[in-house]
């Protein structure tokens, strides 16, 4: 997993509450376990019509806002079903964060075990956030170590993260990097054990 320290990029706002992992990655893109090509369904029934044709007015597709790394989204963001596929899909569109009210347990959970950073901020402070992503300056930067997000017009919000999440995004550890951290322990108790209870390695 790719270290999370600081992210200056374009933000998207995406004022729709309860946006469901239906809606990020709709079902019929659900056919691979690879995490790349999924950005073709990201918000699929949203960004394009019946005919497969973008709709301009869609957020995502107006250019100002071609290559978005932050998506500021309305409340209760990830709700619905389980699906890892939904952070896949946005990492693979090139989302690295996203901001909002509240964010659904098992997405925000997918969230961090795979690199995208979900923020949470005041109602207030998603409305700046918002308004200012709306105007000419769409460039946002958040800082992981710090804790901030600095809007376009210079606004530094503080957010709140688990501090043991923190650490693990700040060193790029994903479950299967924390316990390689323990390689060599492991090790030296499986060479432990295979002397002690040989038998088990039959």
């Amino acid at each position: 997993m790719r270290a999370f320290t600081r992210l200056d990029g374009r933000a998207a706002p995406l004022s729709l509450a309860n946006i469901d992992t239906d809606q990020i990655i709709p079902k019929q893109f659900l056919k691979t376990v690879e995490r790349e090509g999924l950005a073709k369904g990201l918000f699929y029934d949203f960004r394009f019509d019946e005919s497969g044709a973008p709709k301009p007015d869609f957020v995502l597709n107006r250019p100002e806002y071609k290559g978005a790394s932050v998506l500021i989204a309305g409340d209760n963001f990830g709700c619905g079903s389980s699906r890892e596929h939904a952070p896949w899909a946005l990492m693979d569109y090139g989302i690295m964060c996203v901001i909002s009210t509240s964010f659904a347990d098992i997405f925000n959970n997918n969230c961090f075990n795979n690199g995208l950073l979900p923020v949470v901020l005041a109602a207030d402070e998603i409305a700046v956030l918002m308004d200012e992503a709306k105007g000419g300056n769409h460039m946002v930067s958040i800082d992981l170590e710090a804790q901030t997000v600095i809007s376009p017009s210079g606004k530094t919000f503080a957010f709140q993260i688990d501090p043991v999440r923190k650490d693990k995004m700040l060193r790029g550890l994903d479950a299967i990097g924390e316990t390689l951290i323990h390689g060599s322990e492991i090790d030296t108790f499986e060479s432990k054990r295979a002397l002690g209870q040989p038998w088990l390695e039959l």
